[in-house]
């Protein structure tokens, strides 16, 4: 079957720097492809390129003649005085209030992305930019689609509306190409991952953790990647493996390769040994809410609530957009204060609290010389860090670290925020979104320096992967003036966020199909059809293993590991089609 899409030897340069150097790669029906890679790496270019929106400068680029493609990038721009309702609605003929209200897929994309919250006839020129992109993202998806282009679509949505995304990517059967730093979302979504690097585009097969792990693989056997690169990899498979057991589920490549990968790697903190030099750090009080209230205009985000924050607590905080989590976090770093009761902070705490504002830089610096006006040199946990060192951790080589602060773009700018924030050695961290502007090798760093830092945290974020990792607990913000403790995380709050809407339902639901009985006739054929799979992918089991020997033999013949990788790489695709083919079949089985 012919790719929907595809680049053949394509090249793209700005300047005399190549961003795509002889590119080739396709885009297949229903694909889900996650792109990942450093910021200014060539990722938005490599989407760009695809859809059309700039050309190659080489090679060529061939679509399907009837191809349906829907693009939203961070350029994608909406017509100015247009409404909401102008763009998601019009397209599809739909006028009448009843009529979208009983389309089921126009009111999900509306609900789920929270348009209906904006109003459908407020004007884009009133809109904030993540509302724009929003309004945006749902006129794309409304549409009967064969592919759609989204960069960093999860930016402006919450926890809740990042697993609505996912679910509608999931269901729709849509193919997708699509750059994100979510790697949850990526986990989630993506059959396949492509990273952009050094020009080149390198393809694996699977989401985030079999990218992560086929990283670390290649490095293992083919040692051509440089040291501090393959430990973050291989520390990073060490919390997929022992962290969170929804990603250990997935039985795309063998455990005991992974153990064997991550067997003298620690975990990722220990928290008793963290907890007691908090403790010796910061004292009994660290920030403590006493019958505190505060809201934003006439709603109340506390409500006469106490909340203690102690030494060593690691919190995340979750909450629907505009449900008053930076509001809260500012309350914390006593930047306002409350209507009633009071906030008490201990007097050991020296706090640090990263805004989503870019705060005001010395412009006139150089990067390096930023961040040596806090210090020279930092201890964070058990690691000491000279100046020079950790601006390379958040993005800044040796040869950037002389760029003059006010050439930096917004993601580099915050980064740097960033870096000067902990190079003061606090002992209290409030994050608001840290995630924002940061690329997946950068979020390693970040969390890699979380890991063994010995204080009290309190994050916001919609990157469900980094509160997963950083915190121990999760709280929430449901709207009735308290903070609710979460025993089950992200996971409590998204189901408990799913049983409050479903007691309001708008429109009246279809009545759901009736399920076709399945004959027993049907039900033998499918188990002997299952039977037969179960062989097939046994017998693809028992090549993966012998591919990887025979990778593990040839590490010093590059040309033999390309021959052996694009075989490991077909049976792996082959495997997991077996293996959808089999959960189909399983159902009529049962």
């Amino acid at each position: 079957m012919a790719n929907l899409v595809n680049l053949e030897n394509v090249t793209k340069s700005y300047g005399v720097r190549p961003l795509l150097d002889q590119v080739s790669l396709g885009v297949g029906q229903g694909d889900r492809i996650g792109v990942v890679g450093l910021n200014g790496g060539g990722k938005t270019t490599l989407l760009e390129v695809l859809a059309g929106i700039e050309p190659a400068d080489e090679g060529r680029v061939s679509r399907n003649r009837d191809l349906r493609m829907a693009v939203v990038t961070q350029r994608t721009e909406l017509a100015p005085g247009s409404t909401a309702r102008h763009a998601v609605l019009d397209p599809l003929g739909i006028t009448e209030e009843h009529q979208w209200a009983a389309d089921a897929r126009a009111r999900s994309i509306l609900e789920g992305l929270e348009i209906i919250n904006l109003g459908l006839d407020s004007t884009v020129d009133t809109m904030s930019g993540g509302e724009r992109r929003r309004v945006a993202l749902a006129a794309a998806l409304v549409r009967e689609l064969d592919l759609v282009v989204l960069d960093e679509p999860t930016n402006h949505l919450d926890v809740e509306g990042v697993r609505w995304l996912a679910d509608h990517l999931l269901a729709s059967g849509t193919a997708l190409v699509v750059v994100t730093h979510d790697r949850w979302f990526l986990d989630t979504v993506c059959t396949r991952t492509w990273e952009v690097v050094g020009g080149k585009v390198e393809q694996y097969e699977g989401g985030y953790a079999d990218w992560v792990y086929a990283r670390a693989e290649r490095a293992r056997l083919a040692d051509t990647l440089e040291e501090k690169r393959r430990n973050l990899a291989r520390k990073e498979l060490a919390w997929l493996r022992r962290g969170a057991p929804a990603r250990t589920s997935k039985p795309r490549y063998r455990i005991d390769a992974a153990e064997a990968l991550i067997a003298d790697v620690p975990a990722p903190r220990d928290n008793v040994e963290l907890m007691a030099f908090a403790k010796r750090r910061l004292g009994r009080t660290v920030i403590e809410l006493e019958n505190a209230s505060i809201a934003a205009g006439d709603k109340p985000i506390l409500d006469h609530e106490d909340w203690i924050i102690g030494p060593g607590d690691r919190v995340g905080l979750v909450g629907v957009n505009g449900s008053g989590k930076t509001t809260l976090l500012k309350l914390l770093a006593g930047d306002t204060q409350p209507s009633t009761g009071k906030r008490v902070q201990g007097q050991t705490v020296r706090l640090a609290h990263l805004t989503q504002e870019l705060q005001d830089l010395p412009g006139h610096q150089r990067v390096l010389e930023a961040i040596e006006e806090i210090a020279r040199r930092v201890t964070l946990g058990k690691q000491e860090l000279s100046a020079s060192q950790l601006a390379e951790r958040f993005g800044f080589p040796a040869n950037k670290q002389w760029t003059p602060v006010g050439d930096l773009s917004g993601g580099e700018r915050r980064r740097l925020q960033l870096a000067r924030l902990l190079m003061a050695e606090p002992n209290v961290l409030l994050l608001d979104e840290p995630t924002n502007d940061l690329d997946i090798d950068t979020l390693q760093q970040l969390e890699d320096l979380l890991d063994s830092w010995p204080g009290t945290i309190v994050v916001v974020s919609h990157d469900r992967y980094l509160v997963e990792r950083v915190c121990d607990r999760v709280v929430a913000l449901f709207g009735d003036g308290k903070v609710t403790q979460l025993l089950g995380g992200i996971e409590e709050y998204l189901t408990r966020r799913a049983a409050t809407l479903s007691t309001v339902v708008p429109v009246a639901k279809a009545a759901a199909p009736s399920v076709a009985k399945v004959s027993a006739a049907d039900r033998r054929a499918a188990q002997k059809e299952l039977a037969r799979l179960e062989r097939q992918v046994a017998n693809l089991d028992k090549k993966e293993a012998e591919l990887h020997a025979a990778l593990a033999a040839a590490a010093t013949d590059a040309n033999r590991l390309l021959q052996l990788d694009a075989e490991l790489r077909k049976v792996v695709a082959d495997k997991a089609d077996l293996e959808l083919k089999w959960l189909e079949v399983a159902d009529t089985a049962e």
